[in-house]
């Protein structure tokens, strides 16, 4: 695969802000293979994703962030520079229903998904045969509702002992304590249906039926301690008519569900997200 350099950048909007860093680039010999900006004018902010060609540049990724730094100081930027040749290791979090991990697990291996997956954790046993025959490791840990703080501290420790870059929860039906949220801040996503809060609770598809809605659709974001709250990355719908069933609304929503998640994985490990504030700007 081609090794790219990709910077991400957020400032104060103002003139000169893609010459300067084009210019940069340029005078190190860098190809720039993909280039994205956007402006927000009501908050004034800028948004920028490069993706370029490692090769092209005499600077290794820690010299490119060394010789970068002043750009980024003169202009006030947040910004961060990551190297493809490092792949992100990406914890995956299930209860008991397998589409989204099914579905993630096969882009996985079809090389979809440029990650590593050192682990799954789950508070249910039932999908142990089906991660361990893909060769990843299974950790049960079940949630006891009387002391959720004990299996959540096992989580966490669990992914700091993967090197998590990244923890998606594909369909973990557990509520995530707020310090685990905030450790890994901008890091954890998760997918549920577009439902809430009109049909919270179990069964939503059922109580959708009752109500004779004609959207269905599913929400990927990332996690933060409000639930269900966080910067959306992608969402999407199927539309669903009179004749359909309340199993056909389960059965569309569980296709939307894993094709956004795994929408919303992609984009967040080729670096296309930049969360501001409780939104987010995806280059996608």
């Amino acid at each position: 695969m081609s090794h790219y350099y990709r910077l991400v950048v957020s400032c104060p909007d103002r003139v000169g802000i893609v010459s300067r860093v084009s210019g940069f680039i340029a005078s190190q010999g860098g190809s720039i293979t993909e280039a994205n900006q956007h402006s927000d004018l009501e908050t004034g902010r800028f948004f920028m994703r490069y993706e370029i060609q490692a090769d092209s540049m005499p600077l290794d990724a820690d010299g490119f962030r060394e010789a970068f730094a002043p750009i980024a100081e003169e202009f006030d930027m947040t910004w961060a520079l990551s190297d493809t040749a490092r792949r992100r290791r990406v914890v995956l979090m299930v209860s008991r229903a397998s589409h989204c991990l099914v579905d993630l697990l096969y882009r996985w291996t079809a090389g979809e998904l440029d990650c590593e997956i050192p682990c799954v954790i789950s508070n249910h046993d039932d999908l142990r045969a089906l991660v361990e025959w893909h060769g990843i490791p299974y950790h049960h840990v079940p949630v006891d509702p009387a002391d959720k703080a004990a299996a959540f501290a096992e989580v966490e420790r669990r992914a700091e002992a993967a090197e998590a870059d990244a923890v998606v929860l594909a369909r973990y039906m557990q509520i995530l304590p707020p310090g685990l949220c905030e450790r890994y801040a901008g890091r954890v996503i998760n997918i549920h249906h577009s439902f809430l809060p009109s049909f919270a609770g179990a069964r939503p598809y059922h109580q959708a039926y009752e109500r004779g809605v004609k959207l269905i659709g599913a929400t990927c974001h990332y996690v933060t301690s409000e639930l269900d709250a966080g910067p959306i990355i992608e969402q999407d719908i199927h539309r669903v008519s009179h004749c359909h069933t309340p199993q056909d609304l389960v059965r569309f929503g569980r296709d939307v569900e894993k094709a956004v998640l795994a929408r919303g994985l992609r984009w967040h490990l080729e670096d296309r997200v930049l969360i501001h504030g409780n939104k987010t700007v995806v280059f996608a």
